[in-house]
């Protein structure tokens, strides 16, 4: 299965690579985002540390459950032949009805084929009160 574009990566294809993720994540749909990744994506996701497709539906589908309205950008911030290095926010709230913002930044690794074996995030929580928001669904 090849997943375009591939690396070796330029300038506009990395931020196509950047926006077609954001475009999947902001979906919420587990099976969908999984299939970016190889059978043995390795990732570190705040604390948690996650092998394989499997694992990160399960992930995903748990974390979607308690993100309540996520909304999601994302941002190239640099890229090389095969890796790339992002930041991003998104909005969502919990079951008490708090909302919150959450900065993070990703660096991903790509195999020949376009898929994702490593994904590193560092992601930061801020509550905002519900006025405060700025994103609001997908980018079109």
């Amino acid at each position: 299965m090849s997943r375009p574009p591939l690396p070796p990566f330029t300038a506009e294809t990395a931020a196509q690579k950047v926006q077609l993720a954001e475009h999947a994540w902001n979906s919420r749909d587990p099976e969908r985002v999984a299939l970016a990744y190889t059978p043995d994506s390795v990732w570190r996701n705040r604390d948690e540390f996650l092998t394989g497709r499997e694992e990160i539906k399960a992930f995903l589908t748990r974390k979607w459950a308690e993100e309540n309205g996520y909304a999601l950008r994302k941002q190239l911030w640099a890229f090389t032949d095969n890796r790339i290095a992002v930041r991003f926010q998104y909005e969502w709230h919990d079951e008490a009805g708090q909302w919150w913002r959450s900065h993070g930044n990703e660096l991903w690794e790509f195999t020949p084929d376009g898929l994702m074996a490593r994904r590193e995030a560092s992601i930061n929580d801020v509550p905002i009160d519900e006025k405060d928001r700025v994103i609001f669904g997908s980018r079109s």
